[in-house]
């Protein structure tokens, strides 16, 4: 997501129009219009910047900061970002370490927290900056098939192998599988990669990442629900049949949210 759409969904959001932010900043409704829709020719200033964060309720410097990363050499700002990464998975592990010694700071209201126990060991906390893009972890190498034993403490933030940069992703537990097989064509090929969204909302005959609980085996197919005990599995490639299983045997189901597809070969 470009910063401008950043500014407009949060304006709509808010159920402001453009002439009441354009007055409060105070810039022209034209101006904002381009700005929203990135055909500005100049860059909205860092003054600019902070009268929309005020007008818009973003934090102070939210839009100032994702402004400068958006100006940043695109290796420069991979670097930082799989820095960010490796942040994330090292509190999670230390989160995981802790919860079993028992030696965990506690919220208020209940459960782990993060923000004091990264004090406590020295990790400066998340700062919650949006970003426009999010680097997804790639759970499975093509070789490799669909990976086993796969739990929700593992991706993310666990280790991964590498990443793929997206955007309009913004569940942070979003990840990504290559496609194994031809089970899913014509739509989907051996070697596309599919970002999944575990807190994407899940609809019937939605393409979904299926973990099963039985030794943690996991598949790509369409998810179809019969009825409320059993869930049918169904490959798009006509030559493979859909197959049923109890609800119970089925402990993950996690929409497609992108596809990222190979025009042409390496």
């Amino acid at each position: 997501m470009s910063l401008g759409e950043i500014i407009r969904q949060r304006r709509e959001e808010l159920g402001l129009t453009q002439d009441q932010v354009a007055t409060q900043v105070p810039i022209s409704k034209p101006y904002l219009s381009n700005i929203e829709t990135g055909k500005a020719k100049n860059p909205p200033t860092d003054r600019i910047l902070r009268w929309l964060e005020r007008a818009l309720r973003f934090e102070d410097g939210q839009l100032i900061k994702l402004a400068h990363l958006l100006r940043t050499p695109p290796d420069v700002r991979q670097e930082h970002e799989l820095l960010e990464a490796e942040v994330q998975k090292l509190r999670a592990v230390l989160r995981q370490f802790l919860v079993k010694t028992g030696e965990v700071p506690q919220r208020p209201g209940g459960g782990v927290d993060l923000d004091l126990l990264a004090r406590q060991v020295g990790i400066q906390p998340s700062t919650g900056v949006l970003s426009a893009e999010r680097m997804i972890p790639i759970i499975n190498r093509i070789s490799a098939g669909y990976p086993q034993q796969f739990t929700d403490l593992d991706y993310p933030p666990s280790v991964a192998q590498e990443y793929v940069r997206c955007v309009d992703v913004h569940d942070s537990q979003a990840f990504g599988a290559r496609v194994v097989g031809d089970s899913m064509e014509p739509l989907y090929h051996e070697g596309d990669i599919v970002v999944f969204s575990p807190n994407t909302p899940l609809h019937v005959g939605d393409d979904c990442f299926v973990r099963f609980a039985e030794e943690g085996g996991t598949t790509f197919k369409r998810f179809y629900q019969d009825d409320e005990s059993t869930i049918r599995l169904q490959p798009l490639n006509s030559r493979y049949r859909a197959e049923a299983y109890p609800r119970e045997q089925i402990t993950g189901l996690w929409p497609a949210v992108l596809r990222i597809q190979r025009l042409k070969g390496p």
